[in-house]
């Protein structure tokens, strides 16, 4: 089996199994939800019956699917998925923030960029503090900002 594509590993989240698994060894669904908690023994994100599942598909670049516990096919070639309305909810999981980041930013016209990163910031730190949502902030906005499609 193959492993991770290389650009996963600075899109996705630490906690992505795109990190360390390639293309149909886990399912992508549109947001995250308690049915796929976190497990900090596998690193990744799981269902109840241990199928590895990426939370956010339009940081890994693949619709939603089960391509590991269904066998769906990977596409070979999908637009990038937009955020969905869920992605753009401020998360109650300090897990989910680089995601939730993602979706503010890549929802946002491009001349109303820098007016997002404030407010995701303001919003962001007032649920989780200061110091995690800098932090979030920080890795979040050298793989974003440093696109061709946001110059």
């Amino acid at each position: 089996m193959s492993g991770p594509l290389p650009h996963w590993c600075e899109q996705t989240c630490v906690v992505c199994p795109a990190q360390q698994l390639g293309p149909g060894q886990f399912d992508v669904v549109d947001r995250p939800g308690p049915e796929f908690a976190y497990r900090p023994d596998l690193g990744w994100r799981s269902t109840a019956d241990g199928v590895a599942v990426c939370v956010h598909p339009f940081r890994v670049g693949l619709p939603a699917g089960r391509y590991a516990s269904a066998g769906e096919p990977v596409p070979d070639q999908a637009p990038r998925p937009a955020p969905t309305p869920a992605a753009l909810e401020l998360p109650a999981d300090v897990v989910d923030l680089e995601g939730w980041l993602v979706a503010v930013l890549r929802d946002a016209p491009p001349e109303q960029i820098f007016t997002a990163v404030g407010r995701a910031e303001r919003l962001a730190a007032q649920r989780f503090g200061a110091k995690p949502a800098v932090a979030a902030l920080r890795r979040v906005l050298s793989v974003e900002l440093a696109k061709s499609d946001r110059q």
